[in-house]
């Protein structure tokens, strides 16, 4: 599997959404296999349609903010326009609530590439209590990871006193502390959800920490089956201590597929390998 298609992965993963867990290579280093794992909230979508099929066809017409972010794809730069998060896990529609069966491909920026598929996950949501709904974060990122890397990913804990922070331990005695802090959301129509995150990823283990800044923006979409159509677009950017300002150092660029698993029914999907446990 190519390192730009497990990068892609995890930083879905961050699930909100995975930014460096991409360790599958053989001969690649298991931090930057990892590197992002946590940052996606994991935020998947779904659709009846091949994940080819399942996403909007073209960028939106900037009209909001998020809407511009995109247009500007693939030429971001920092800072952008998001807002530091509160004490409080980022929203999602109520429309996410449940649990699903993950499936996604890697768009190369050669459009002469054809798209690669990504290994299947699983990602569960909940409701919020103010009628939206939050990402199981952890149990998403050790979904993706376990469905990229086995036994390699030991565990994967949120912080009981910050929501925004994350903790993946890995094999090797690595540590990927993920720490949301920038994000915006947007609700255009009430069954398009658009989002936009910025994370610090720290990957402590032997040597000196690598640091680095992983922005995700999601564009979402559920459709008349049920079912979640996405894209994803995620930038990696230097360490803040390089200047708050900064041009991406990768882009990646994939689309997702969300299908929602009936309660009770999570390995009827075939999806209990990636998701094996995790709780």
């Amino acid at each position: 599997m190519g390192r730009g298609r497990i990068r892609a992965i995890l930083a879905a993963l961050r699930l909100p959404g995975v930014q460096a867990l991409r360790s599958a290579a053989p001969g690649m280093p298991l931090w930057r296999a990892l590197a992002g794992l946590l940052v996606v909230t994991v935020l998947l979508s779904v659709s009846a349609a091949p994940p080819a099929a399942a996403a909007e066809a073209g960028p939106l017409a900037p009209a909001t903010p998020l809407e511009r972010r995109l247009h500007q794809w693939p030429a971001w730069k920092l800072p952008a326009p998001l807002a530091r998060p509160g004490h409080q896990a980022p929203a999602w529609p109520i429309w996410f609530k449940g649990t699903w069966l993950v499936e996604s491909e890697t768009l190369s920026m050669d459009p002469a590439m054809p798209p690669q598929p990504n290994p299947p996950w699983q990602a569960r949501f909940r409701p919020d209590g103010r009628g939206g709904a939050v990402a199981e974060r952890a149990f998403n990122a050790c979904s993706v990871g376990r469905s990229l890397l086995g036994e390699r990913l030991l565990s994967v804990q949120d912080d009981p006193a910050n929501p925004q922070r994350q903790l993946a331990r890995l094999a090797g005695d690595l540590l990927l502390e993920t720490t949301l802090i920038g994000q915006r959301g947007e609700t255009p129509e009430p069954e398009r959800f658009l989002n936009d995150e910025l994370s610090l990823q720290v990957l402590h283990g032997p040597g000196e920490p690598r640091v680095s800044r992983i922005e995700t923006l999601g564009r979402w979409r559920l459709l008349v089956d049920g079912s979640i159509a996405a894209e994803q677009w995620q930038a990696r950017y230097p360490s803040p201590s390089e200047g708050l300002a900064a041009t991406p150092l990768s882009s990646d660029h994939w689309r997702l597929r969300l299908v929602p698993v009936p309660p009770g029914s999570d390995h009827a999907t075939g999806t209990a390998a990636p998701a094996a446990g995790c709780r």
